[in-house]
C-alpha cells in the first residue's frame, strides 16, 4: 500500500487535484500593478505577531510539534493569571501566543487576520516542511505556487492562518510584482527537493526563518491602503479591485496584505475571542520610528507610547505596534514587550 509521501508524489495528499486551482485562493489571483513607491525605510521588515488563543498548552504543542517553531521563553503569568509565550526559530521571536481559556473563534465576518506568514530560507527548507507535514497527515488548507513564492497554508487549533512559503530569487520577480497569482503547486517537483522525502529529517523550522508578512482581513480596501501607503509610506505593488491589495517596503513583493472577501463592512473581533492581538512592524531605527510618529500626529493619529514602541490601529481595528530593531533583543524583549497582549 502506498505512504503518505508516495500519494503527495502522485498528487493524492487531501488537497484535491493538484493541477486544478483550489475552489477558495488563500491568495486570490491575478494582480493589477499597484503605484510601486514607497516613503517608508526600504529595511522596515515585520516582526513577532500576537495572538490570543483559548488552551496555550493545546497552542504550544500544536506550534512545535506540527508547524515547527521552537519554544523561546518560559510560561509567563499576567496579569489576572493570563498565561503568554514566545515562539520562534533560532532565537528569533516570530510569534507570541496569549491564553484566554475557553476563547471562541471570532465572527468569520469580523476584521483580523487572514494569515501570518513564515518565510523560510530556501526551497528544501519547504521541501522538508511539505515531507514532515505529510508524515503527520497535517490537514493543509492550500499550497499555491504565487510566481513570486511557494506557499503552503494551514490553520492552528483557533483557526488562526498560517502561510509557510519560499521567495524565489528576487531577479526573477523584482518589477514584476502584478503577476503575481495563485495556481496549484507541484507537489511532487517540490518533494523533489529531497533525495528520499519519506525519510528526510525535520528538526523544525530553520534558523534564518522570518516573519515575511501579514495578511488582514478588513472592511474596506481604499481607507486600508490610504493608511498604509499615505499614511505609514508603504509601497502599494498589486491590488485586486476593490477586494485586496498588497503593500512592501523596500521592493518587496508584499509585507502587507489586506482583502475584503469575507469581512466587506465588517467589524473588529468581539472581546474575549481568539483573534489577532497585534502584529510588529519593525523600523530600522529610533528616527525612523519617531518620524512616522510625528507624520501621523499631523494628520491627527497620535500613537500610544508605550516602552520604545508606538501603538497603533490600521481603519479595520486591526492593531500593530511600530517597533525598532534594536527593541527585538530576545524572547521576551524590553520590559516583556513581547508578551504584552494589548
Amino acid at each position: 500500500m502506498d505512504g503518505p509521501i508516495d500519494a503527495a508524489l502522485s498528487g493524492r495528499t487531501g488537497l484535491g487535484d493538484p493541477t486544478r486551482p483550489p475552489a477558495r485562493d488563500p491568495e486570490e489571483a491575478e494582480a493589477a500593478a499597484g503605484r510601486v513607491s514607497a516613503d517608508i525605510a526600504t529595511a522596515t521588515t515585520l516582526g513577532p505577531v500576537h495572538l490570543t488563543v483559548a488552551d496555550l498548552d493545546r497552542s504550544l504543542a500544536y506550534y512545535s510539534e506540527a508547524v515547527g517553531l521552537r519554544v523561546l521563553s518560559p510560561v509567563v503569568v499576567g496579569a489576572a493569571g493570563r498565561r503568554s509565550a514566545a515562539l520562534g526559530a533560532g532565537e528569533r521571536v516570530l510569534l507570541v501566543l496569549a491564553e484566554n481559556p475557553g476563547a471562541p473563534a471570532p465572527s468569520a465576518s469580523s476584521t483580523g487576520l487572514y494569515h501570518f506568514a513564515l518565510l523560510l530560507p530556501e526551497r528544501v527548507d519547504l521541501a522538508r516542511w511539505l515531507a514532515h507535514a505529510v508524515r503527520l497527515e497535517l490537514p493543509l488548507v492550500g499550497a499555491s505556487d504565487h510566481f513570486v513564492s511557494e506557499a503552503l497554508y494551514l490553520s492552528d487549533p483557533d483557526g488562526h492562518g498560517i502561510e509557510i512559503y519560499w521567495d524565489r530569487p528576487r531577479s526573477l520577480w523584482e518589477g514584476q510584482v502584478s503577476r503575481m497569482t495563485t495556481l496549484p503547486l507541484d507537489l511532487a517537483n517540490l518533494l523533489g527537493e529531497l533525495p528520499e522525502p519519506a525519510a528526510a529529517s525535520f528538526g523544525g523550522l530553520p534558523e534564518g526563518t522570518l516573519m515575511g508578512h501579514v495578511h488582514l482581513k478588513v472592511a474596506e480596501i481604499a481607507p486600508t491602503v490610504a493608511f498604509y501607503r499615505e499614511l505609514l509610506g508603504f509601497a502599494l505593488m498589486a491590488a485586486l479591485g476593490d477586494s485586496a491589495a498588497f503593500l512592501s517596503a523596500g521592493g518587496y513583493h508584499h509585507h502587507i496584505g489586506a482583502n475584503t472577501w469575507e469581512s466587506a463592512g465588517g467589524s473588529p473581533p468581539a472581546p474575549g475571542t481568539a483573534a489577532l492581538g497585534h502584529f510588529t512592524i519593525v523600523l530600522p531605527d529610533a528616527e525612523e520610528r519617531d518620524r512616522l510618529g510625528e507624520r501621523l500626529g499631523l494628520v491627527g493619529i497620535v500613537p500610544e507610547r508605550r516602552g520604545d514602541g508606538l501603538w497603533l490601529s490600521d481603519p479595520s481595528g486591526n492593531r500593530m505596534v511600530l517597533a525598532t530593531a534594536g527593541q527585538l533583543l530576545g524572547p521576551a524583549g524590553p520590559e516583556g514587550d513581547h508578551l504584552s497582549s494589548s
